[in-house]
């Protein structure tokens, strides 16, 4: 696949009008990252983010490791990756917005970062060669994808053999229905194209990777519910969805809850 689906064109459309914004589009950076993680970085840098939580936090990464990020946006996982793997490491952000991929190389440039790069492309077609990565990130995106499992086989390619996968998402504990699925705002969302946990887990696994860990990050979540987010059911109240996170997997309702995801590629 290397041409733009009806989805990733409508995808397109929508962060690239939060491309041309200054501010973040989803979960408050607060919540994300620690002042101490964002310090020394220019506000309009810090404080530009689409995504549902830190990857970086479950990372681990190391000095002279090479790091991809999937669907990089304004970059700034990028530039917090690039000052723990250092000057002998390298990394590489990947996103098929035009706009995105402007406002993330002239953060480079202002940042002064030699050891990071922007390349266009699909997830689903990574502009990377076999076995060259040795983490990849990614900070709500691959939900956005209308191929998911497209997307895991590439990831699972461009690992080194060892290699490990630091991706924080939404998952869901039902399948969404297909009049959901067909909804745009929904999609842009982060909500209709989430996948139940049982069905992401199993993606994995089929790709080939091992040591899969799914771990919800409820309090994110409960601030993101208090905060009037995305993430509450249709119809009830705030308070009754902070309640149903205590069994949110078992809820007749549809919850929508951010995940750190982990796993690795097998030596």
């Amino acid at each position: 696949m290397n041409k733009p689906t009806k989805t990733h064109k409508i995808v397109q459309a929508h962060y690239a009008e939060y491309a041309r914004s200054s501010t973040s589009c989803c979960t408050p950076m607060s919540m994300l990252y620690t002042l101490e993680t964002l310090q020394g970085l220019p506000d309009d840098i810090a404080g530009f983010s689409a995504g549902s939580g830190n990857p970086l936090t479950i990372a681990d990464l190391k000095p002279g490791e090479s790091v991809l990020d999937l669907g990089s946006g304004g970059g700034l996982d990028c530039f917090l990756a690039a000052q723990k793997v250092g000057e002998s490491g390298h990394v590489i952000g990947v996103d098929m917005t035009l706009e995105m991929l402007k406002r993330a190389r002239a953060g480079a440039e202002r940042l002064g970062l030699k050891n990071v790069e922007f390349r266009e492309g699909f997830l689903e077609f990574l502009p990377v060669v076999d076995n060259s990565i040795d983490v990849v990130i990614s900070n709500c995106v691959v939900n956005l994808s209308p191929d998911k499992t497209a997307v895991i086989h590439e990831v699972f390619r461009v690992l080194n053999p060892g290699g490990r996968i630091a991706i924080s998402d939404i998952l869901t504990n039902h399948p969404v229905s297909q009049a959901q699925r067909e909804d745009h705002t929904d999609w842009c969302g982060c909500t209709s194209g989430a996948l139940p946990v049982s069905e992401f887990e199993a993606m994995l696994k089929q790709a080939g990777f091992v040591e899969i860990i799914l771990l919800p990050d409820l309090e994110v979540a409960r601030q993101s519910i208090s905060n009037g987010e995305f993430l509450t059911p249709k119809d009830v109240t705030k308070e009754e969805a902070l309640q149903l996170l205590d069994n949110w997997e078992q809820s007749d309702h549809s919850m929508f809850i951010p995940h750190l995801i982990t796993a690795r590629k097998p030596i």
